[in-house]
Protein backbone atom coordinates (compact mmCIF):
# COMPACT_ATOMS: atom_id res chain seq x y z
CA UNK A 1 0.00 0.00 0.00
CA UNK A 2 1.33 3.45 -0.94
CA UNK A 3 2.03 5.71 2.04
CA UNK A 4 0.13 8.98 2.12
CA UNK A 5 2.26 12.07 1.56
CA UNK A 6 1.76 15.52 3.05
CA UNK A 7 -0.32 16.76 0.11
CA UNK A 8 -2.63 13.77 0.38
CA UNK A 9 -3.18 14.50 4.06
CA UNK A 10 -3.87 18.19 3.42
CA UNK A 11 -6.39 17.34 0.69
CA UNK A 12 -8.07 14.82 2.98
CA UNK A 13 -8.35 17.37 5.79
CA UNK A 14 -9.83 19.94 3.40
CA UNK A 15 -12.35 17.41 2.08
CA UNK A 16 -13.38 16.44 5.61
CA UNK A 17 -13.66 20.07 6.69
CA UNK A 18 -15.89 20.83 3.70
CA UNK A 19 -18.10 17.80 4.28
CA UNK A 20 -18.25 18.16 8.08
CA UNK A 21 -17.70 21.89 8.88
CA UNK A 22 -19.03 21.46 12.41
CA UNK A 23 -16.21 19.08 13.36
CA UNK A 24 -13.19 20.69 15.01
CA UNK A 25 -9.90 19.69 13.47
CA UNK A 26 -6.46 20.17 14.91
CA UNK A 27 -3.27 18.19 15.29
CA UNK A 28 -0.14 17.95 17.33
CA UNK A 29 1.81 21.20 16.93
CA UNK A 30 1.03 24.84 17.72
CA UNK A 31 1.22 27.57 15.08
CA UNK A 32 4.78 28.11 13.91
CA UNK A 33 6.41 31.28 15.25
CA UNK A 34 8.36 31.67 12.02
CA UNK A 35 5.23 32.16 9.91
CA UNK A 36 4.60 35.71 8.73
CA UNK A 37 1.64 37.27 10.49
CA UNK A 38 -0.42 40.45 10.89
CA UNK A 39 -0.40 41.49 14.59
CA UNK A 40 -3.86 42.56 15.74
CA UNK A 41 -2.67 44.50 18.78
CA UNK A 42 -4.83 42.28 21.02
CA UNK A 43 -2.11 40.71 23.20
CA UNK A 44 -3.70 37.38 24.10
CA UNK A 45 -5.04 36.77 20.59
CA UNK A 46 -1.64 37.48 19.08
CA UNK A 47 -0.07 35.14 21.64
CA UNK A 48 -2.61 32.45 20.81
CA UNK A 49 -1.68 32.69 17.11
CA UNK A 50 2.05 33.03 17.80
CA UNK A 51 2.24 36.61 16.54
CA UNK A 52 -1.05 37.49 14.90
CA UNK A 53 -3.39 36.61 12.06
CA UNK A 54 -1.56 34.55 9.43
CA UNK A 55 -0.59 36.31 6.23
CA UNK A 56 -1.38 34.66 2.92
CA UNK A 57 -4.18 32.69 4.54
CA UNK A 58 -7.91 32.61 5.18
CA UNK A 59 -8.91 32.93 8.84
CA UNK A 60 -12.56 32.35 9.72
CA UNK A 61 -13.91 33.99 12.88
CA UNK A 62 -17.18 32.38 13.95
CA UNK A 63 -19.52 34.24 16.28
CA UNK A 64 -23.20 33.45 16.92
CA UNK A 65 -25.53 36.26 15.86
CA UNK A 66 -26.88 36.49 19.40
CA UNK A 67 -23.44 37.25 20.86
CA UNK A 68 -21.59 40.53 20.83
CA UNK A 69 -17.99 40.91 19.79
CA UNK A 70 -17.57 40.81 16.02
CA UNK A 71 -18.20 44.54 15.55
CA UNK A 72 -15.74 45.31 18.35
CA UNK A 73 -13.20 43.00 16.71
CA UNK A 74 -13.61 44.71 13.33
CA UNK A 75 -13.17 48.12 14.95
CA UNK A 76 -9.97 46.88 16.60
CA UNK A 77 -8.60 45.71 13.23
CA UNK A 78 -9.38 49.04 11.59
CA UNK A 79 -7.71 50.96 14.43
CA UNK A 80 -4.67 48.70 14.20
CA UNK A 81 -4.32 49.22 10.43
CA UNK A 82 -4.35 52.98 11.04
CA UNK A 83 -1.80 52.74 13.87
CA UNK A 84 0.56 50.73 11.67
CA UNK A 85 -0.06 52.98 8.63
CA UNK A 86 -1.48 50.20 6.52
CA UNK A 87 -4.57 50.14 4.35
CA UNK A 88 -7.39 47.71 5.05
CA UNK A 89 -10.51 46.70 3.16
CA UNK A 90 -13.84 45.75 4.68
CA UNK A 91 -16.32 43.87 2.51
CA UNK A 92 -19.60 44.46 4.35
CA UNK A 93 -21.86 41.59 3.32
CA UNK A 94 -25.14 42.99 4.65
CA UNK A 95 -24.42 46.75 4.90
CA UNK A 96 -24.37 46.42 8.68
CA UNK A 97 -21.02 47.93 9.70
CA UNK A 98 -21.29 50.84 12.14
CA UNK A 99 -18.29 53.21 11.86
CA UNK A 100 -19.47 55.39 14.74
CA UNK A 101 -16.91 54.05 17.22
CA UNK A 102 -14.00 54.97 14.93
CA UNK A 103 -12.27 58.28 14.35
CA UNK A 104 -12.07 59.88 10.92
CA UNK A 105 -8.32 59.30 11.00
CA UNK A 106 -8.78 55.55 11.44
CA UNK A 107 -11.41 55.42 8.71
CA UNK A 108 -9.09 57.28 6.32
CA UNK A 109 -7.15 54.06 5.71
CA UNK A 110 -10.24 51.88 5.26
CA UNK A 111 -11.91 50.86 2.00
CA UNK A 112 -15.51 50.07 2.97
CA UNK A 113 -17.40 48.10 0.32
CA UNK A 114 -21.10 48.04 1.20
CA UNK A 115 -22.95 45.02 -0.17
CA UNK A 116 -26.50 43.74 0.24
CA UNK A 117 -26.03 40.00 -0.18
CA UNK A 118 -23.42 37.31 0.36
CA UNK A 119 -23.19 36.82 -3.40
CA UNK A 120 -22.27 40.48 -3.91
CA UNK A 121 -19.76 40.30 -1.07
CA UNK A 122 -17.97 37.26 -2.47
CA UNK A 123 -17.63 38.95 -5.87
CA UNK A 124 -16.31 42.13 -4.23
CA UNK A 125 -13.82 40.17 -2.12
CA UNK A 126 -12.54 38.40 -5.23
CA UNK A 127 -11.75 41.79 -6.82
CA UNK A 128 -10.23 43.43 -3.72
CA UNK A 129 -8.00 40.44 -2.94
CA UNK A 130 -6.41 40.78 -6.37
CA UNK A 131 -5.61 44.47 -5.86
CA UNK A 132 -2.43 43.89 -3.76
CA UNK A 133 -2.80 47.27 -2.02
CA UNK A 134 -4.57 45.93 1.06
CA UNK A 135 -2.50 43.81 3.47
CA UNK A 136 -5.69 43.12 5.45
CA UNK A 137 -9.06 42.22 3.93
CA UNK A 138 -12.05 41.53 6.18
CA UNK A 139 -15.17 39.89 4.75
CA UNK A 140 -18.08 40.35 7.16
CA UNK A 141 -20.90 37.84 6.59
CA UNK A 142 -22.00 37.81 10.22
CA UNK A 143 -25.53 39.17 9.61
CA UNK A 144 -26.21 37.58 6.24
CA UNK A 145 -29.08 35.05 6.26
CA UNK A 146 -28.10 31.39 6.42
CA UNK A 147 -29.85 30.78 3.10
CA UNK A 148 -27.40 33.15 1.40
CA UNK A 149 -24.40 31.63 3.14
CA UNK A 150 -25.31 28.10 2.07
CA UNK A 151 -25.31 29.20 -1.57
CA UNK A 152 -21.63 30.13 -1.44
CA UNK A 153 -19.90 27.42 -3.43
CA UNK A 154 -16.82 25.57 -2.16
CA UNK A 155 -15.07 26.83 -5.29
CA UNK A 156 -15.53 30.43 -4.14
CA UNK A 157 -13.89 29.69 -0.77
CA UNK A 158 -10.94 27.90 -2.38
CA UNK A 159 -10.50 30.72 -4.90
CA UNK A 160 -10.34 33.36 -2.16
CA UNK A 161 -7.93 31.23 -0.17
CA UNK A 162 -5.68 30.76 -3.20
CA UNK A 163 -5.64 34.49 -4.09
CA UNK A 164 -4.85 35.43 -0.49
CA UNK A 165 -1.96 32.95 -0.49
CA UNK A 166 -0.60 34.19 -3.81
CA UNK A 167 -0.71 37.87 -2.79
CA UNK A 168 0.28 37.45 0.87
CA UNK A 169 -2.99 38.98 2.07
CA UNK A 170 -4.38 38.45 5.56
CA UNK A 171 -7.98 37.46 4.83
CA UNK A 172 -10.40 37.42 7.77
CA UNK A 173 -13.96 36.16 7.26
CA UNK A 174 -16.56 36.73 9.98
CA UNK A 175 -19.45 34.28 9.94
CA UNK A 176 -22.28 33.15 12.26
CA UNK A 177 -21.43 29.48 11.65
CA UNK A 178 -18.48 27.52 10.32
CA UNK A 179 -18.92 27.54 6.54
CA UNK A 180 -15.42 28.04 5.12
CA UNK A 181 -14.39 24.42 4.74
CA UNK A 182 -10.94 25.34 3.44
CA UNK A 183 -10.19 27.91 6.15
CA UNK A 184 -6.53 27.81 7.15
CA UNK A 185 -7.48 28.86 10.67
CA UNK A 186 -10.77 29.07 12.53
CA UNK A 187 -11.49 30.99 15.71
CA UNK A 188 -14.64 30.96 17.80
CA UNK A 189 -15.58 34.37 19.19
CA UNK A 190 -18.11 34.13 22.00
CA UNK A 191 -18.06 37.37 23.94
CA UNK A 192 -20.97 38.61 26.00
CA UNK A 193 -20.26 42.00 27.50
CA UNK A 194 -21.35 43.03 30.98
CA UNK A 195 -22.68 46.50 31.78
CA UNK A 196 -19.29 47.36 33.23
CA UNK A 197 -17.62 46.25 30.00
CA UNK A 198 -19.91 48.44 27.89
CA UNK A 199 -18.87 51.47 29.92
CA UNK A 200 -15.26 51.04 28.77
CA UNK A 201 -13.57 52.93 25.97
CA UNK A 202 -13.66 51.07 22.61
CA UNK A 203 -9.97 50.16 22.79
CA UNK A 204 -10.39 48.69 26.29
CA UNK A 205 -13.57 46.85 25.27
CA UNK A 206 -11.64 45.00 22.58
CA UNK A 207 -9.32 43.62 25.23
CA UNK A 208 -12.08 41.53 26.83
CA UNK A 209 -12.93 39.66 23.64
CA UNK A 210 -12.69 35.89 24.10
CA UNK A 211 -11.34 33.67 21.33
CA UNK A 212 -10.94 29.92 20.96
CA UNK A 213 -8.71 28.45 18.28
CA UNK A 214 -10.43 25.36 16.86
CA UNK A 215 -8.64 24.85 13.54
CA UNK A 216 -5.09 25.41 12.31
CA UNK A 217 -4.11 23.93 8.94
CA UNK A 218 -0.86 25.85 8.39
CA UNK A 219 1.92 23.41 9.09
CA UNK A 220 0.07 21.66 11.90
CA UNK A 221 -3.01 22.72 13.82
CA UNK A 222 -3.06 23.92 17.39
CA UNK A 223 -4.87 22.22 20.20
CA UNK A 224 -8.19 23.94 20.82
CA UNK A 225 -7.26 26.67 23.27
CA UNK A 226 -9.39 29.31 24.92
CA UNK A 227 -7.93 32.78 25.18
CA UNK A 228 -9.15 36.06 26.58
CA UNK A 229 -7.68 39.06 24.83
CA UNK A 230 -6.46 41.41 27.47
Amino acid sequence: MKAANANDIIQLRQALAQRFPQVRTWSEQPPQKSRSCWPTGLPSLDALLQGGLPKGALTEVVGPRSAAGTATFLHALVRRSHQTRQFAALIDGHDSFDPGALTNAALSRLLWVRCHSAEEAIKAADIVLRDRNFPLVALDLKTNPNAQLRKISPTAWYRMQRIAAQNGVTLVVLTPLAIGGCADARLNLESRFTLDDLAKEPEALALVLKFELVRWALGGAADATAAQAG
